[in-house]
């Protein structure tokens, strides 16, 4: 499952939709044209790719983001912990812990999203 994985133009292209949006395609070309010296057919080539992975929607020629940036890096998140870690978040923390100390401060923040979640 590739959905939310994107390579680094995909990547800027998702970045500048998401900070201009909803935007008008003809307008997107235009800030492509700038920002990547993009052609016409090559924003809409890139654009048909998100859309068809459900992050972008191009509603009669207005680009709209169909999840926020926040909710693609999440589903991105638990897209990776499933592939790499078969969704065990406890085997994700420990691996990222051997080789990162926690600060205190990120300590209590990751003990309050515990008791925030905990199941009763």
């Amino acid at each position: 499952m590739e959905q939310y994985k994107l390579g680094e133009m995909e990547q800027q292209f998702a970045d500048l939709i998401w900070a201009n949006e909803p935007i008008n395609s003809r307008a997107l070309t235009e800030l492509c044209a700038v920002a990547f010296s993009w052609k016409r057919t090559t924003t809409y080539t890139m654009l048909k790719r998100l859309c068809e992975r459900n992050i972008f929607e191009n509603q009669s020629g207005t680009v709209v983001a169909l999840m926020s940036k926040n909710e693609f890096k999440a589903a991105q998140g638990e897209q990776f912990i499933n592939e790499t870690f078969d969704g065990s978040l406890p085997q994700f923390f420990a691996a990222f812990t051997r080789r990162n100390k926690l600060s205190d401060r990120e300590i209590n923040e990751l003990q309050q999203l515990i008791n925030e979640h905990k199941e009763e």
